[in-house]
C-alpha cells in the first residue's frame, strides 16, 4: 500500500457510516505487517488474522455476529497449515481439516447441526481413503499408498 507515492508505514483504519470502527489493518513498508482486524456494525469483533511481510502468518479467527467463534486457521508464509475448524453459528462444531502446505491431509471430518457426522474420511498423498458423506472411516495405520500412473 502506498500514501503519497511513498511504502505506507502505520494503521489504516476505516470506519462505518454510523462511526463505529470497521476495520484495522497494520502495515509496514507498503506490506501487511501485524494485526489485521474487522468488526461487525454493532462493534462486535468479526474477523483476527496476523501478517508478517505481508503474508498470513499465525493464528486467524472469525466470529458469528453473535460472538460464538466461526472459524479457526493457521496459516505459515501465508499457506494453510495445520488443524482447521469451523462451527455452526449455534457454536455446534461443523468441520476440522487437517492442511499441510495448503492441502487436505489426514483425517478430515464435517457434522451436521444435530452433532452426527457426515463426511469422515482421511487424505493421503492427494489421495481420498474412505467417503464423504459416510458415517465411519477410520485412520490408516502405517499403510503405505503408492501413487502409481498407469
Amino acid at each position: 500500500m502506498y500514501y503519497q507515492d511513498k511504502p505506507f508505514n502505520g494503521i489504516s483504519v476505516l470506519y462505518y457510516p454510523n462511526g463505529i470502527k470497521a476495520e484495522t489493518v497494520a502495515y509496514k513498508n507498503g506490506e501487511k505487517e501485524g494485526a489485521f482486524k474487522k468488526w461487525f456494525q454493532d462493534g462486535l469483533l468479526s474477523f483476527e488474522a496476523f501478517y508478517v511481510k505481508g503474508k498470513l502468518n499465525g493464528i486467524s479467527k472469525s466470529w458469528w455476529s453473535n460472538s460464538n467463534l466461526r472459524s479457526e486457521s493457521i496459516f505459515v508464509n501465508g499457506i494453510a497449515n495445520g488443524v482447521q475448524k469451523q462451527w455452526y453459528l449455534s457454536g455446534e462444531k461443523f468441520k476440522q481439516m487437517t492442511i499441510v502446505n495448503g492441502r487436505e491431509e489426514g483425517m478430515q471430518q464435517a457434522w451436521r447441526r444435530n452433532g452426527k457426522i457426515y463426511n469422515n474420511y482421511e487424505a493421503k498423498n492427494g489421495r481420498i481413503f474412505g467417503l464423504k458423506r459416510a458415517n465411519l472411516c477410520f485412520q490408516l495405520e502405517e499403510e503405505i499408498v503408492q501413487d502409481e500412473k498407469i
